[in-house]
């Protein structure tokens, strides 16, 4: 088979290592979805499960063969030739199937797992690949713990195997051990001292027990592997495994002469569908696909940012399937962003005393944290001074309603210094506002939307009111907050006004 030298493969075991986590457990049917998405990701190989371990594993890896065409299906075995009768078996339907077998390799395995000798492993290792490649073409062998085995005696064990037919060759830090220079230098030492090695791929395998298999997985590469094996979000046992979106952002990000066929457009999607089929919620400063991988709160980040998105983005949002870019607001935001967001809520700036609302959101910030689209608008809408200059202004609102009652509403709006007063009635205590509102103001205003809906629940909550107006052939969109509905209405009401006056 003749491979591209600078693609770098990759090999997806979040079917199988990831889902060895406690609690993350899948049916058949949700690994077929997952598959899919990974076959649209671009995944070059997908391991689809450990068959000898479970009857459900191995119904798995027998429907995810029938489902998906391009990607390689791969299934994992023990260097036991009943482990491969039943690998082979479920690959029966795979266009592109794999057995993926192999034994340790480092002392400390040879001696207190396997209470054996180096010698006897190596020809458990050469038998298993021989007897795997009797079923299938491509047979890919670990060398499980390789990342403390002796190199000398882990060289003597790769060349032996690809003598023996592998076409594939895994050197997996299954501990998380290595540091990434020594770990690129153990790719390297078999680049240089594995007679064959031109006859197979190595491949790195990589945990995070040290926060470190990111790093190893591309020294791995740089030294000369071409195949990466990681999982979804990182997900895995103990610490978790190399995270796929991680390697392939690197790969995509840096100039090493190497490429993958990842459409990381797909990343966000795939993150979220692993996280909840998995119930493994993803960390928010993850890199890549957290939520706040690329939310900025500093204000002098903000500024920055606002200014020219490299000074402080290395990554396009939408190269990983999101629309854009989080400005987050806190305490510690400035004006910049502040603006930002009441643009992107349809505020005029021009017509807002910046200074008066920053200072309040300021005070708001320090006592909420995370200020939300919501806090805004109700920031706006319920401030003690003039959000907006010259706009209207709710001074008074007293309304009269009850069975016997035809509800009338009286009120008081101050603009541009001068107060003015209405008394009108309507079908309710919302509509007599706003007949009061609009023979103050006099404009001819057609109300198209309305709606009410409760911040956090509970009778003594904020409503939060939406209202939608016409005006001149525009639509403005207004909104208000208060715990009395019939105030948060005529604040959203007024709030839409001010945006066109």
């Amino acid at each position: 088979m003749i491979h591209d030298p600078n693609k770098v493969y990759i090999f997806d075991t979040t079917l199988r290592d990831g889902e060895q986590v406690p609690g993350c457990q899948l049916d058949t049917d949700q690994k077929i979805i997952i598959a899919k998405a990974l076959e649209v990701l671009g995944v070059d190989v997908i391991e689809a499960g450990f068959p000898i371990s479970s009857p459900g594993d191995f119904q798995s890896v027998v429907e995810l063969s029938k489902a998906i065409k391009n990607p390689t299906i791969c299934a994992l075995t023990r260097a036991i030739k009943g482990d491969i009768d039943v690998a082979a078996e479920s690959l029966q339907y795979a266009k592109h199937p794999r057995i993926h077998t192999g034994i340790g390799a480092s002392d400390m395995h040879i001696k207190y797992k396997f209470n054996s000798t180096r010698e006897k492993i190596l020809e458990r290792a050469v038998d298993a690949v021989k007897y795997a490649k009797k079923f299938v073409e491509d047979v890919e062998f670990y060398a499980e713990d390789a990342g403390r085995a002796d190199n000398a005696f882990l060289a003597k064990m790769i060349e032996a195997v690809i003598a023996a037919g592998a076409t594939v060759v895994n050197i997996p830090d299954t501990n998380g051990y290595c540091m990434p220079d020594q770990y690129g230098d153990k790719i390297l030492y078999l680049k240089e001292n594995v007679k064959n090695i031109d006859q197979a791929i190595i491949s790195v395998h990589c945990h995070n027990d040290l926060g470190l298999a990111t790093a190893n997985s591309i020294a791995g590469v740089i030294n000369g592997a071409r195949q990466i094996e990681c999982t979804i979000n990182g997900i895995g046992e103990r610490a978790g495994n190399t995270a796929l979106e991680e390697v392939a952002m690197i790969l995509k990000t840096h100039s090493l002469g190497l490429h993958t066929g990842i459409n990381s457009k797909h990343f966000t999607e795939i993150s979220g569908m692993v996280s909840r089929m998995m119930h493994m919620p993803v960390q928010p400063n993850k890199a890549i696909i957290g939520k706040n991988a690329f939310a900025h709160s500093s204000g002098i980040h903000q500024d920055g940012f606002l200014k020219h998105r490299e000074n402080y983005e290395i990554i396009n949002p939408e190269d990983v399937g999101l629309n854009s870019a989080d400005i987050i607001l806190t305490a510690r935001s400035g004006r910049h962003a502040l603006k930002h967001h009441l643009e992107r809520l349809d505020y005029d700036i021009e017509k807002i005393n910046i200074d008066d609302v920053y200072e309040r959101f300021l005070v708001l910030a320090d006592e909420k944290k995370d200020i939300s689209d919501d806090d805004l608008l109700f920031l706006m809408s319920n401030g003690e001074t003039e959000s907006y200059k010259n706009g209207y202004k709710l001074n008074l609102l007293q309304v009269v309603c009850g069975d016997q009652e035809k509800p009338t509403a009286n009120i008081k709006l101050q603009y541009d210094g001068e107060v003015k007063e209405a008394k009108a009635e309507g079908n309710g205590p919302v509509d007599a506002t706003i007949n009061a509102i609009v023979s103050i103001i006099d404009k001819d205003i057609t109300l198209k939307e309305f709606t009410i809906q409760a911040m956090h629940g509970g009778s003594d909550d904020v409503s939060k009111v939406n209202m939608k107006v016409d005006y001149n052939g525009k639509s403005f969109i207004g909104y208000g907050f208060s715990t009395d509905i019939v105030k948060a209405s005529a604040n959203a009401y007024l709030d839409a006004i001010n945006k066109f006056l």
